[in-house]
């Protein structure tokens, strides 16, 4: 349950990866298990599923399963998507660095 308290924690504008949300949830090779959890829980629990995307910051839907709405709301958000794609330069959310920073705080 980790994975969906991480995936609870992304705030608007940011997005995180699959494998990003296993490997802090523990599990480094878990990245299909958050597939599986976004696609089982999402509404159970609320989760905000748009925010998700695959390594290469891309939108992993295909269009009849989601796309156009995850793309629709992610621009909502102020997120600029070219190509099917996220710029996660700009747009990675890194919530183990807000730990570190609220540490030395």
């Amino acid at each position: 349950m980790r994975a969906i308290s991480i995936i609870v924690g992304i705030p608007p504008g940011k997005v995180m990866a699959y494998g990003q949300i296993a490997r802090l949830s523990g599990s480094p090779r878990g990245a299909r298990q958050v597939v599986r959890i976004l696609h089982s829980m999402s509404e159970k629990y609320e989760l905000p599923w748009h925010r998700v995307v695959n390594a290469k910051g891309e939108i992993a839907f295909r269009s009849e399963d989601g796309a156009d709405e995850q793309k629709e709301r992610l621009q909502a958000e102020g997120i600029i998507i070219q190509d099917n794609k996220v710029n996660l330069d700009e747009y990675l959310y890194h919530p183990e660095i807000d730990l570190i920073m609220m540490e030395g705080e």
